[in-house]
């Protein structure tokens, strides 16, 4: 089977790279193709994964629609030489407009209900839209849900280990308290209009949490200068494990949000995004790991709240054991159904 996936995040890294060792492993063919966002193509070096640049990031709907057509177009090429029989991504209408072209099909993964503009111009040419079973909008008869989120894709202890010695990278033992901060561009096509912290309440944030732990910022725009003592000088590929054996984690992107959550760190996700995710939703409801909100200062009382209790990591890690019981193995899904496509689609 020859297969093309389409990187478009550096979080779409990390969903896929599992996927494309077990598949070729198999014996399938793989070519993957890249948006430069971030740090994406870093990771993709970092995992030893070869990869094809098709299109960069730009500000503004506007100059996303035009790199939507230019990646449609690039993508397009490859795919005539390469002859896929399947074109994967997450939320991707140009791996949806170039099956479509071409004759191959398409199964795209999303679990971002809110992404209006992406979702509208790739669910119709979309052959299959694979979504956790949370995901909140019924897509019809192309929607294939399963048991999971995507993040299990990666954080899965089928997958994920955790590396103790990436405290000594930073200098910390394992009884220091600290705390991650994540903030984001606001620039996606899911982000327009929306938003987390203002830069009054960042300030305030980084002060009040100083009191309690060490504090370690990553963030996708650049920093104020106040901010750069504690900008994470950590490889990204090593954020994980960082992220496993922190005290807390409160992010505005909701992909970190979901990650700490899952790898059993206290989660607070800050943005007016999360209501319409049905993971933050089944986090929170079903398992306690996470806590959204939209309001600022409630989630930097909830923050200092945490910090102050006794034992809160175990009961983290209780709350992930009896999470993982409940959900599937996302890599192991997506292998299955994609080598067994379109049989799979019937079962």
């Amino acid at each position: 089977m020859k297969i093309m996936v389409d990187i478009g995040h550096p979080a779409h890294v990390h969903f896929f790279k599992n996927f494309i060792q077990e598949m070729r492993k198999k014996g399938h063919k793989l070519i993957i193709t890249a948006r430069d966002k971030d740090v994406a193509l870093r990771l993709l070096e970092a995992y030893g994964i070869e990869y094809t640049v098709v299109g960069k990031m730009g500000k503004g709907k506007l100059n996303l629609i035009k790199e939507w057509v230019g990646r449609d177009l690039k993508i397009y090429s490859i795919a005539k030489r390469f002859h896929p029989s399947i074109l994967t991504g997450i939320h991707n209408p140009c791996m949806a407009h170039v099956a479509r072209l071409t004759g191959a099909k398409s199964i795209i993964f999303t679990d971002t209900e809110h992404a209006r503009l992406a979702n509208r111009v790739t669910f119709p040419f979309a052959d299959v839209i694979c979504t956790p079973s949370c995901f909140k909008k019924d897509l019809g008869t192309k929607q294939i849900r399963y048991n999971g989120y995507h993040e299990l894709a990666y954080l899965h202890p089928n997958y994920f280990k955790p590396d103790p010695l990436v405290l000594d990278d930073l200098g910390l033992k394992p009884s220091d308290k600290f705390v991650i901060v994540r903030f984001v561009a606001w620039q996606a096509s899911h982000d327009i209009g929306q938003h987390g912290f203002d830069m009054e309440t960042k300030r305030k944030l980084i002060k009040e949490l100083e009191k309690y732990a060490k504090v370690f910022i990553t963030s996708e725009s650049p920093l104020p200068a106040e901010f750069e003592q504690h900008r994470i000088s950590l490889p990204p590929e090593k954020l994980h494990d960082l992220l496993y054996h922190a005290s807390l984690c409160i992010s505005e992107g909701g992909t970190t949000a979901t990650e700490a959550a899952i790898l059993g760190t206290p989660s607070i996700h800050v943005s007016t995004t999360a209501q319409y995710c049905g993971n933050f939703e089944d986090l929170h409801k079903n398992y306690d790991l996470i806590y959204t909100y939209s309001n600022q200062e409630q989630a930097l009382k909830k923050a200092l709240e945490l910090l102050g209790k006794e034992g809160l990591k175990k009961e983290w890690q209780h709350r992930r054991e009896r999470m993982l019981v409940d959900k599937t193995d996302v890599t192991q899904f997506m292998v299955d159904f994609i080598e067994n496509y379109p049989e799979s689609l019937k079962k």
